[in-house]
């Protein structure tokens, strides 16, 4: 099995590409820092996962995860800031929300999964 096959990565994916198809629009788009927050924490969840999934160790295995569960919920936690300015309306903002929720909860059980191997 590959990265790319784990559940949690391809809803990783899934969750940024909601957020790189948010910041695209006006007036969002010209808020350029957290624009780079929150695309960097969605790709740093892609990421961490797929470096955990290729490391051999498993100590290793949960820490990357664990970097991936802190970045979901660092875009969970800016998606109250497009939403509080009016960047995002409630119904789109319930969408990233509950991704986010999501995505954590398969991470959480990617560690624990690799925890019970150790």
């Amino acid at each position: 099995m590959k990265f790319e096959d784990l559940v949690a990565w391809r809803e990783a994916r899934e969750l940024t590409l909601v957020i790189y198809g948010l910041t695209r629009r006006e007036p969002l788009c010209r808020d350029f820092n957290l624009v780079g927050q929150i695309r960097s924490a969605s790709v740093s969840i892609m990421n961490n996962l797929a470096e955990g999934w290729e490391s051999l160790h498993p100590a290793e295995k949960i820490s990357f995860y664990n970097y991936a569960r802190r970045s979901c919920g660092e875009v969970r936690s800016m998606s109250y800031v497009l939403l509080d300015n009016k960047y995002i309306g409630e119904t789109e903002w319930q969408d990233v929300y509950d991704h986010c929720v999501k995505v954590g909860k398969l991470i959480s059980g990617l560690i624990r999964s690799t925890q019970k191997r150790e």
